[in-house]
């Protein structure tokens, strides 16, 4: 993709490349900011006119996006990621790689936050059970109960964007991967996961604004912070898509990598977490859903 002239003894990008190339960052940062930023903030937004949440509609809401991203992250990431020629094992790797590097991270977040939230003892499931807790707000929320001082707080809101980021990542990823791999085009898999992801980040951005807001922030700073923690979805996109340029090798790698992380996401962290924030059947069928919308979109 990369066109270079020779020119008084130095190489530079031609014309050609260079416009299609801001064509393609351009497309890519605009969909991904759409799922990750606008996303959020209207769920920042959502929070700050409701001050609360429906469990109920959440985890219906994630099951089914879940169930969707998995039915596009097996029927088409890895698929494409296989279909690379680069060997099997390679697309393995990548995809274990993935699920290691976000588990082992979110991991370490866990085992120092969770001891400093009361709630959360050995009687709690493994897993979050609910969406504060996924993302650590109840932590934030905890500190600003005890009236502790700023730093403290600072902190906790930097554990906060650290969680956040550690799902809106991988979620960019997949979308500049599956980008890279339909030549610098918004293919439907691509789009796709944006619309999904938009969704998804919905109801976390009202559990990030909720608690900025009960805890003295007023409602317009709240809502641009909660919109900002969608950045790092773009940050992602912009991994992804570099990662997959690089050839069949990179482009393997890519897509295993962000496949294997969303992957986690969804069997360790959105399916569980849905499950135990409406103890019902209706989140397995909202995900079995899901997974037959992705393949009606994929194979239709």
């Amino acid at each position: 993709m990369i066109s270079m002239i020779y020119y008084r003894g130095k190489l530079h990008c031609t014309k050609e490349w260079d416009v299609k190339t801001m064509g393609v960052l351009e497309t890519l940062m605009m969909t991904t900011a759409l799922a990750g930023v606008v996303g959020t903030g209207l769920g920042g937004l959502l929070g700050a006119l409701l001050q609360k949440d429906s469990n109920r509609t959440a985890s219906l809401l994630l099951a089914f996006a879940g169930g969707v991203m998995l039915s596009v992250v097996c029927f088409d990431l890895i698929t494409e990621a296989v279909e690379t020629n680069v060997g099997l094992w390679v697309a393995m790797l990548s995809v274990a790689m993935g699920v290691a590097v976000i588990f082992l991270l979110n991991h370490l977040i866990d085992r120092h936050v969770n001891p400093q939230v009361k709630h959360i003892d050995e009687t709690h499931p493994k897993t979050a059970d609910d969406l504060d807790e996924l993302i650590h707000s109840d932590h934030y929320t905890h500190h600003q109960n005890n009236k502790d001082n700023k730093f403290a707080l600072f902190m906790a809101g930097l554990v906060m964007a650290c969680a956040i980021a550690l799902h809106n990542v991988p979620e960019g990823m997949t979308i500049g991967a599956s980008y890279a791999s339909n030549n610098g085009v918004m293919g439907n898999a691509a789009l796709v996961l944006a619309i999904l992801i938009g969704m998804h980040n919905i109801p976390e951005g009202m559990a990030v604004s909720v608690p900025l807001i009960s805890g003295g922030m007023s409602k317009p700073k709240a809502v641009f912070m909660t919109a900002l923690s969608g950045v790092p979805t773009i940050v992602g996109a912009l991994l992804g898509y570099a990662i997959g340029e690089i050839g069949a090798m990179g482009l393997a790698i890519s897509l295993g990598f962000a496949s294997g992380a969303m992957l986690y996401v969804v069997f360790g962290e959105i399916l569980p977490q849905a499950i135990l924030m409406y103890h019902s059947k209706l989140p397995a069928f909202a995900a079995i859903a899901g997974i037959l919308v992705g393949m009606l979109i994929i194979f239709g």
